[in-house]
């Protein structure tokens, strides 16, 4: 039988943000950003286990987060553990990786997501899924709507991009473990350190990713005025449940 292997990333500083504390440790409607992907993680019947990359001074907090999960006992069946983070986000999933495969198969599928994604739906969980069977993979994307150009210099025009075959990547990509785990070890101990996106290792290796639609709401928090959209969003999703609570 295939397990579904959910590995949240959760090492990064956010500096961009400003402050001591990473942003998807910062609180939103109540609850840490990280908690979201947790809960929406826990609850999904399709997988079977959660591995979390975070650093060990954060390890705890994260642990906090659990004892606000709605389900709690389904949480400590699925949590398999913690990893620690790498120099880079790519270097995060290999340490991950790595973990995983000590009690995974080759043919088990990984999916990978950021913390920092805490809206993620089950609904895009399921399509990743269904995407990758009976392929290497699949990968979230979203079609551009601007006029693309490039530019050697970042300081004129070179020429104009078809934006019909470019796609802005989303997470989370769900790979094939064994050749996705092969296709990082090759690039040690230089070479990840250059990688940008989480396909870009299984692109270089020829493995089979099918591209599915995307979700526009699953946006990524990276600015300040990210992370204050999704806390209005968070806010008013608890306000609407102690609507419900109270009637």
């Amino acid at each position: 039988m295939v397990m579904n292997i959910a590995l949240l990333l959760s090492g990064g500083t956010g500096t961009r943000l400003g402050g001591s504390i990473p942003k998807q440790y910062m609180d939103a409607g109540g609850r840490p950003v990280i908690f979201y992907c947790m809960q929406t993680f826990t609850c999904h019947i399709q997988i079977d286990v959660v591995q979390i990359v975070a650093d060990r001074e954060w390890q705890e907090e994260i642990d906090r987060c659990a004892g606000l999960l709605q389900d709690r006992q389904l949480w400590r069946e699925k949590f398999r553990g913690y990893s620690l983070p790498g120099k880079n986000r790519q270097l995060s999933i290999w340490n991950g990786l790595k973990d995983i495969k000590a009690c995974a198969k080759d043919t088990d599928y990984v999916l990978i997501h950021d913390a920092a994604r805490p809206l993620l739906s089950a609904e895009q969980i399921t399509c990743c899924l269904e995407g990758a069977e009976d392929r290497d993979g699949a990968m979230p994307v979203l079609p551009m709507k601007d006029t693309v150009y490039f530019s050697r210099t970042g300081h004129k025009v070179d020429h104009l991009l078809d934006r019909e075959t470019i796609y802005a990547g989303q997470a989370p990509e769900v790979f094939r473990l064994g050749p996705y785990y092969e296709a990082n070890r090759r690039l040690l101990p230089d070479e990840i350190l250059k990688i940008n996106g989480s396909t870009e290792p299984a692109v270089m290796a020829g493995m089979d990713i099918a591209m599915i639609p995307g979700d526009e709401g699953n946006f990524k928090i990276t600015t300040r005025e990210d992370l204050e959209r999704f806390c209005r969003m968070a806010e008013k999703k608890g306000n609407q449940r102690k609507g419900r609570k109270t009637r």
